[in-house]
């Protein structure tokens, strides 16, 4: 057997590498399109089709992303800061259809948000039963206010550090809701969510909510569960069509998790999101 130097070996396993992460960070780009003043009236938004469809009669999910007021402007790449482009990028795998728009600033508006819905359900094979949204800090607001006035159109959402802008609560104890909070949040008191909360178990029904105050956790470390497996296998359990669209119980979201969120990312392991809020 031919000699070959360790160097030698280490530079063609180094060009393997980089030529695999150059294929996968094509396909990625390929199916990551950015639209701009592309539905009236509405926001520039990041649209993301994982392109596994192999049955042509088959229908894939909806997942909403909501940035927070830090990536709020009209410079499109902000939006990939964290979420769910964000761990794209980084390796966690979502198979599902995913929006991602950018608010110029002030409070989302659930109506403009659901305009880019109706866009993407047009023109891609969604089903419809299972839109799912959730977002963080101004995009938890936001994901409250999209869930109270479309409980209808929205399977489950997740709220993360954020709390109400619309005043009509009533329609959020129809759906399968998770509100998260970190107890030493000063950017997002959370007596924001607390006050959600009040207004959902006063409702009389709160039997479709969970609430999981993060004891310690200030506001930037939430946005590690959007590298957490287990977020997206919450959303993903839940459809419209469910019987009496019951929550799903079986996971949790702890402080240890926040901890090891990006482990099995590889070596972006060392990636933060929480600097950007």
């Amino acid at each position: 057997m031919a000699y070959t130097h360790p160097i030698t070996r280490r530079k063609h396993v180094l060009t393997v590498f980089t030529l695999l992460l150059f294929i996968a960070t094509r396909a990625m780009s390929q199916s990551l399109t950015c639209h701009k003043a592309e539905v009236k009236d509405s926001y520039d938004f990041w649209f993301y089709d994982p392109q596994t469809i192999e049955d042509e009669n088959a229908h894939y999910p909806l997942l909403i992303f909501l940035h927070g007021a830090s990536l709020c402007g009209k410079n499109m790449e902000k939006v990939k800061r964290y979420g769910p482009i964000s761990a794209l990028h980084k390796g966690r795998c979502i198979d599902s259809y995913i929006v991602s728009p950018q608010n110029p600033g002030g409070a989302w508006s659930p109506q403009k948000i659901m305009k880019i819905v109706d866009w993407a359900s047009q023109k891609f094979a969604v089903d419809t039963t299972r839109i799912y949204v959730y977002g963080m800090s101004l995009g938890g607001y936001g994901t409250i206010d999209l869930a109270a006035s479309f409980p209808h159109r929205i399977a489950a959402a997740m709220a993360i550090c954020g709390g109400a802008s619309v005043s009509d609560l009533k329609g959020l104890s129809s759906l399968p809701l998770w509100i998260i909070h970190g107890t030493a949040d000063r950017a997002v008191p959370i007596a924001q969510s607390d006050r959600v909360v009040k207004a959902i178990r006063e409702s009389g029904d709160d039997s479709r909510l969970i609430y999981t105050r993060l004891k310690g956790v200030d506001h930037g470390r939430p946005a590690r569960i959007f590298y957490l497996m287990q977020t997206y296998d919450w959303l993903f359990s839940h459809s419209l069509l469910d019987e009496d669209r019951a929550v799903c119980r079986d996971f949790s979201i702890t402080v240890p998790m926040l901890n090891e969120a990006y482990q099995d990312l590889g070596s972006k392991s060392d990636f933060h999101p929480e600097v950007f809020e």
